[in-house]
Order: C-alpha cells, then structure tokens, then sequence
C-alpha cells in the first residue's frame, strides 16, 4: 500500500504533502468501498446459511489481519516516523485518528450504555468529552506543536528544565495511560468473546494480538493509518443499527432528529411501568431478598450453617427423586461454591443485599430518562439534598471530563505529527467534527433502544425471548441475566439485569437485524477499543524509551536502540494491562473516568501555566504536579470500593461535598494550580531563555517552530 510510504526526497514540502494527501484519499477511498462490499457479501452469505459463529469469526479475523496489515506496511525504525509519524498527517487524516484514539471503548460502548441506564445524568460525560476539545484548541494543541517535542514529559522537560518534571510527567503519563488502557481490553474481551465465543479471559490475549502487530512495529506511522482504517469501520458500524430502528420506529432515517419525539414515548412508557401491579410485585420480591440478605448479615455463622443445609438437602432430594444429571451437577455446584470463611460469607451476603436493593426499585433502579436531577428542588429536606448533591455531581464530572481530555497524553501527542501549526488547529476542528458524528448519536441510540425494550420486550412470555438474551448470558452474566422471580412465566423489566457496556453491541439484536450487523458492531466496537489501545500503550512505551531511558538514562543511545527498547517495553506493559484486565477490576466507564481525573490533576495546570506563565518555575510544576495527582489518588483509594479493597481501607466512606470518586480531579486541579503560583512565587525565576521561548510560543506573530 504505497498509500503508507514517506514522500519522496527532493520534492518540496508543500507539493510533496499535497500529493501525499491525494494518494491517501485514493487508498482510504477503495478501502471504504472494500469494506462495504465485504459486509454486503457476508450478509447474502448469511441469506445463504452461513452459521453465526462463522461471521463472527469472519469479522474478527479480518478485521485483526486488516491492522496487522497496515502495522506491517507501516513499519520502520526512524525514531522521527515511530516517536511521530514523520511530522507529515494531514489535518483531515489527523482528525480522523484522532477521533478513532478518543473513540474508545468508552465512547462505543459504554456511553450510549450509560446514558440508557442514567438518563440525562449521562450527558455529563458528552458535554465534559466534547468541551475538553474545546481546551484543546484554544489553550494546549498548537502551542505544544510550536514547542516541537515528542511527549508530554518532554514537553515538561523542556520547558521546566532538569530532569524532575520529566520523571514526574512519566509517572504521571504510565498511571492515567495504564488507567486507560486497561478499560480498552477489557472492552477487547468482551466483544472478542462475543464475536468468537471463546472465554472472556482468552478473547482478551487474542484480542491483544491485534493491538501489538501495529504498535509493536511501526509506532506512531502504524498506528496513525490504522486508525484512520477503524475510524471509517467504527462510525459506519454506530450509525447503521441506529439509523435502522429509526426507521422501524418512526420511518424517519434520521435518529438525532426524532429523538426528543421517541423521549416522550418512553416517558410515557415509565408512567405505565411504575403502576403495572406485575413490576410492583417484582420489586416486593426483591425488598424481600435484601431483607433476607441482611438477617444472615446479623449472624454471619449460623446462616452459612443454614445455608449448607439447605444446599445439602436439596441435593439429596434430588437425588432420591431420581432427576435430571444436568439439575443434580447444578446443585453440587452450588452447595461447592458456598461461602468457606466468614469473611468470605459477610461478603456475599452483602453483595447480595447491595444488589437486590438496588432492584427493588421501579424501572429496575433507573431513574426517569428525562428526569434532569435527583430529588426536588422544591420537595422536602432530603429531595432538596438530593437534587443538590446530583447536580453538584453532574457539574463536577463534566469539570474533571473536560479538562482531562485537555490533558491526556495520548492525546496531546496525535498534534506533534502534523506538518505545520496551522494544520495542528485544522486538525483539532476535525478531530471535534468526526468525534460529533458519534457523540450526537449516543443520546437517541440509547432512547431508541430503551423504547424497544419498554414495548416490544417487556410482557414476552419467558420461552420466547429473543436469542440475544442467551447469547449474551453465555458471554458473562455479570453483563446480562434474566430471572422470573415471580414465576409468572412473562418478562417483567424488573426482572432483567443489564449492563451498560452491551448495549450498543446488542442494537443490532435488538432491533431485529440479520446478525452480520451484530457482527459489524462488534467490529466497529473492536476497532475502536484497539485504536485506543494502540495509543495509550505507545504513550506509555515512549515515555519510558524516549523519556527515561534517553532523554535522562543514555543520551547518547542510537535511534535503532531506542526504538527497540520502546518495542519491548510496550509489549511488556501490554501483558500487564492484559492480565489486570482479565481481573474484571471494574466497569469500564469508572476506569476510564479515573484515567481522566489523573490527567486532570497531573498535567492540566502543569501544561497551562507553563505555555502562558513564563513565571511558572520547575519546583512549583513538580509540586503542583505532586500535590494534584496525589490528592486525586487518595481521594479514590478511600472512596472507590474496588480500590479500597485493593488497599485494604476499612474506615467508613467519607465523601468530601457528597463528591462521588469518579470526579476526584475536582480536588486535584485547583490544588495544583495553587501549588505551582505560590511555589513559583517565592521560588526562582526560570532561565532567561526558557522565559524567552514561551513568549515565542505565545504569540502567533512570531515565526512558527
């Protein structure tokens, strides 16, 4: 694919860069129109009996070899054309890769999940995503073009000086990068487990074979053309199912305008729901199952005792009644998976209570779609405590989603490849242009979608649910599971347990389409939790090689050496997200919300003050730096309930203004600008020169790096 190849020397820049444009036009062009026809194939094949498993199959191995592909064209070992692609993306092409890196797993998957499950509280994180853009352009992405560096950390290197704000800034990028990363392949197991049908745990090392092939071998020049490759498969695969049941809802092709008009649909539907005595009755079961979880709760070892015996007993009567091998080894399982300690049973009976009553609630513990806060303004004490602490929350999470995509590393490094600084801000309005393509559609996918369960799910008799249902229980229960707790034999909504991260790559199921759209989804959603992937393991191999190990270890390194250090490393640091990931450690919108409350703290007041305060001094970056991240830190240590496990905190929850741990940057980021003015007030002034080159850098009369 010559598409991939430098530009030839001798010609001049402009006319070398526009025919480059050209040819890249020419390759994405057929491979749009490849594509089209492949799905297009698929699906008569489907037509034509070609079992399921064999899409899926199809679609994951094509798609895998179609990056392994352009990783293998694209690969070099000129440290210019790994570290940032030769300098030379166009703006457009540049937009484009960096809508499929921001496009993650996050984004496919788990935001128009969120905002079924949330309602209007989820457009918190549309508002906070697409805004940090927004600080993007006008505050970091052409100035740090101006500076010309590789990374962040040798942004902070260079313009603090030493070798302590470069250290600070690696640990910084590895924490929020590994954060990141981590949700990625996890998004990457599920929907290889999906497609393939192989255990989540085994989908998530296939999976990785996919990220590895093109960062591995050509850094940032791979991993720039395949992101542009996913970004055309991601938006075509998000757009179809949705503009789908538009259509078969209101034979409108156009979700985003019908979808305040499908709102109210569904906010009928809720009406109708919190009064159906079926629902109702429901929910009473599950009041019950907390009540009864919290009675063992009270005496720990006498309900352990309770419930062996009663798994006991119903093992031995179904061994006297004779029944089916399939009834008998389920009991065994269970009476072998009951609690062994007391911690262990304290543990399970407190998941339980947590979790049944978190159901025993209408609409299945979701709020109303179009209900804006929780509680009333205008209600008594606690609805007006409600409301506050839920609109205190909104703003807070969009704060902390606004300014750490303002400062994600993985990120910021996609405007070092550019040509020009020109085309550094061009590219940013790009990047927003295909990043809003997706993100105004998230809200009417996630309306559409809950309509169609609202009515054409709820009230189906338990033996003719759709095939989805199962398929997706058998990829992890965890994800989706149904239960007819009132033995009624119809499906109430109460008693369906979903969650968010499959909801875009159920639509297709959902709305009724031939399974080669599933299939495209999951592409879709696969290729943007790789993409993604792709950079965030590049940020964290080059802050080391290039960073660490050259910029403060060997600075007399060759450029092969450096280059083969970050290839090992990153394949290093890729096993481990992998083996953290296979641990289910946490959903995947709280790990990637973490990862933006980190760059948040560590880098955003770091990065401003030092593009527009040439006072800002070395210790007060370092400290500033310091104080944000560790505040965040401890924040969520204390806070979140999966980290507190990880380390071991038993003191109770302490939330500070009701702020929940996803937002835990809200702390970080006025602490760290604070530190850095005062410190950098009573510390001395930075180098005449540095001085020098930030007032270069801020004033776009002066001639561009």
């Amino acid at each position: 694919m010559a598409g991939f190849s430098p530009a030839a020397s001798g010609t001049s820049g402009a006319a070398a860069n526009a025919a480059f444009k050209k040819q890249l036009n020419k390759v994405y062009g057929w491979y749009t129109g490849g594509f089209v026809i492949f799905v297009v194939v698929l699906a008569i094949l489907e037509q034509m009996g070609l079992p399921r498993n064999w899409i899926g199959f199809i679609f994951l191995l094509a798609t895998v070899a179609l990056y392994a592909g352009i990783g293998i064209m694209s690969r070099t070992s000129d440290a210019a054309e790994y570290y940032v692609a030769g300098r030379r993306v166009p703006a457009i092409y540049n937009g484009m890769a960096t809508g499929a890196d921001w496009m993650s797993a996050a984004s496919f998957i788990g935001m128009a999940g969120t905002l079924y499950l949330t309602g209007y509280n989820g457009l918190a994180f549309i508002m906070g995503w697409t805004g940090g853009y927004c600080l993007v352009a006008l505050f970091l992405a052409p100035f740090l073009r101006k500076f010309g560096q590789f990374t962040i950390p040798d942004f902070l290197g260079a313009r603090y000086g030493g070798n302590l704000a470069r250290f600070i800034g690696i640990c910084a990028a590895i924490l929020c990068s590994f954060t990141y990363v981590v949700a990625q392949i996890y998004g990457v197991g599920i929907i290889t487990a999906r497609l393939s049908g192989l255990a989540f745990e085994i989908g998530i090392f296939v999976g990785l074979g996919g990220i590895l092939v093109c960062s591995f071998l050509g850094g940032m020049r791979a991993v720039t053309w395949t992101q542009v490759a996913q970004y055309i498969i991601l938006i075509i695969a998000y757009l179809l199912p949705v503009v789908w049941l538009s259509v078969k809802q209101t034979s409108v092709p156009v979700p985003q305008a019908i979808y305040g008009y499908q709102l109210e649909k569904v906010s009928a539907a809720e009406k109708r729901l919190r009064e159906d005595p079926k629902e109702l009755e429901v929910i009473e079961l599950f009041k019950q199952q907390a009540a009864a979880a919290d009675a063992k709760l009270k005496d720990v070892p006498a309900a352990m005792a309770a419930d062996k015996a009663a798994a006991e007993q119903k093992l031995a009567d179904l061994k006297a009644q004779n029944a089916a091998l399939a009834d008998i080894q389920a009991a065994e399982k269970a009476l072998a998976g009951l609690p062994q300690t007391e911690a262990d049973a304290r543990k399970a009976y407190t998941a339980a209570k947590t979790g049944a009553e978190g159901r025993a609630k209408p609409l299945a513990g979701m709020p109303a779609h179009a209900q804006i806060f929780a509680g009333d303004p205008n209600g008594d004490a606690a609805a007006q405590k409600a409301f506050d602490t839920s609109r205190r929350n909104f703003l807070a999470l969009i704060f902390c989603l606004m300014v750490g995509t303002a400062a994600l590393p993985h990120i910021l490094m996609r405007y070092y490849t550019t040509p020009s600084v020109k085309q550094a801000r061009e590219s940013v309005f790009w990047s927003l242009f295909f990043i809003f393509l997706l993100y105004f559609t998230a809200p009417a996918l996630a309306v559409l979608v809950k309509y169609e369960i609202f009515t054409a799910l709820v009230g189906t008799p338990f033996d003719r649910l759709p095939d989805w249902i199962a398929a997706w229980n058998k990829v992890d229960p965890a994800l989706l599971s149904v239960t007819d707790i009132n033995k009624d034999g119809i499906f109430q909504l109460g008693e369906m347990k979903i969650g968010g991260d499959i909801i875009v790559l159920a639509t297709p199921a959902i709305g009724g389409l031939p399974y080669v759209v599933s299939g495209m989804v999951a592409a879709g959603g696969l290729a943007a939790a790789l993409s993604t992937a792709d950079g965030l393991l590049l940020t964290i191999a080059n802050a080391l090689s290039h960073d660490l190990y050259y910029k403060m270890i060997d600075p007399n390194a060759p450029t092969s050496r450096r280059v083969m250090i970050s290839k090992i490393l990153l394949l290093v640091v890729a096993l481990c997200a992998a083996y953290v990931a296979a641990q289910k450690p946490a959903d995947i919108l709280f790990l990637v919300s973490a990862a933006f409350s980190f760059a948040a703290a560590a880098f955003f007041p770091a990065l401003v003050l030092g593009i527009f305060w040439k006072r800002a001094s070395s210790i007060g970056a370092v400290l500033g730096m310091v104080s944000g991240l560790g505040i965040t830190f401890y924040y969520m240590a204390t806070t979140q309930p999966w980290l507190r496990s990880i380390f071991g905190v038993t003191s109770p929850v302490e939330l500070w203004f009701d702020i929940q741990p996803i937002s835990a940057g809200v702390f970080g980021v006025p602490l760290g600008f604070a530190v850095i003015v005062l410190v950098s007030l009573v510390t001395p002034a930075p180098k005449k020169d540095v001085q020098e080159l930030v007032e270069h850098v801020r004033y776009p009369n002066l001639k561009s790096a």
